[in-house]
């Protein structure tokens, strides 16, 4: 096993992050990126994310610019953690064996607790418990206990998705005075961990939901379960709805996707929606509501959080549910400002992890 830690200085996505380490092995096949932001709030905790990157340039960026996000989505959540983000690169339907996320697990051990990993796309619990045999600083693996004294599994995932609806019945509210979502309908972009079970709170609660995935198989298994529509994943952001929800990878809301999308409302769990910062100010001139995503998409660090801290299940939900609360105070603070929605979140977290004292300029 190789590690090294690369200067990523010439990165247009480098934010003063604290270190970006590869790693590889060649018995496993591992070539790995772990990317530290920001530790001022506490350890650097995000998922292990596992992707065919075309180069290892596109790796590196994307454990940059997720890494990023989790500083700020832990900080905006309320949370003691810093960002930190692990990539994986290889195909995780066809390249994942238990020999690589042990290797993964060697790796995330030469770093010694800066960084804790846990589920993130293409990584489920039973990946991180095999990690977990190599190192300790792994999160979202242990059953959780209700408070009907039912067990469920570690992962994450349907926190996140309970977050995202919370935001969207939010950014309802906020945009036509109620968050009743019965007849709403709702553009779902990706089904996977935490799309599918979104899909099912809307749906219950009274929703018209449509679908698309790039896996055939994702849109047959919901099927089964729910009543949803399905379309082209390439005409899935066109759908005549209420609410596009963004829930596959990040970088997709560009000037062209946004001319093609007229949903009012945009709130989905997918990281780093923004293809460029300027894409906030677009949004805006197009009359759109965003939810940014690290503050929709938080229930999942809020639910390893409180795994870690000792699990109780309504204060987990009590937790989230404001996150329903932090969209309202920052759509008032975005229109009072005439600034958009993004960048009031960013002002918000930063005052917290830059300066855990200061306050908020929105001039």
């Amino acid at each position: 096993m190789n590690i090294a830690e690369i200067d990523t200085s010439s990165f247009k996505d480098f934010d003063h992050h604290e270190k970006v380490l590869e790693c590889t092995d060649e018995q496993s096949g591992l070539q790995a990126y772990i990317a530290v932001h920001n530790r001022n709030l506490g350890p650097a905790l995000g998922g292990a994310r596992m992707w065919p990157y075309g180069s290892r340039s596109e790796a590196i960026t994307d454990s940059l610019r997720l890494s990023r996000g989790m500083t700020y989505k832990s900080a905006m959540a309320g949370l003691p953690l810093g960002g930190g983000k692990a990539v994986i690169v290889g195909d995780p339907r066809t390249t994942k064996t238990p020999a690589l996320m042990r290797a993964m697990g060697r790796f995330i051990q030469h770093l010694d607790g800066a960084y804790i990993t846990a589920e993130d796309s293409g990584t489920n619990v039973a990946d991180l418990q095999i990690v977990a045999t190599e190192t300790r600083h792994v999160a979202g693996i242990n059953q959780k206990k209700l408070n009907d004294g039912s067990q469920i599994s570690g992962d994450p995932s349907p926190s996140t998705a309970y977050g995202v609806f919370v935001g969207i019945k939010a950014s309802l509210a906020h945009r036509f005075g109620s968050g009743d979502l019965h007849g709403v309908s709702v553009a779902i972009q990706g089904v996977g961990n935490v799309g599918k079970r979104l899909a099912e709170f809307l749906v219950n609660a009274g929703a018209r939901v449509v679908v698309a995935d790039l896996y055939p198989r994702a849109i047959e298994e919901l099927q089964d379960k729910l009543q949803v529509t399905v379309c082209k994943l390439d005409d899935i952001h066109r759908q005549g709805v209420e609410v596009f929800a963004p829930c596959a990878l990040g970088g997709f809301l560009t000037v062209t996707t946004l001319s093609e999308i007229t949903a009012p409302i945009i709130a989905g769990a997918a990281n780093n929606q923004l293809a460029e910062v300027g894409i906030g100010r677009s949004l805006v001139d197009a009359g759109k509501l965003y939810a940014p995503d690290y503050v929709i998409n938080s229930g999942g660090i809020i639910d390893i959080y409180c795994e870690r801290a000792g699990y109780r299940h309504d204060e987990l939900v009590t937790h989230i549910d404001r996150i329903g609360q932090t969209l309202e105070e920052i759509y008032a603070l975005a229109e009072a400002s005439r600034q958009p929605t993004h960048v009031i979140a960013d002002r918000i977290a930063e005052s917290r992890f830059l300066s855990p004292v200061g306050r908020i300029n929105v001039a």
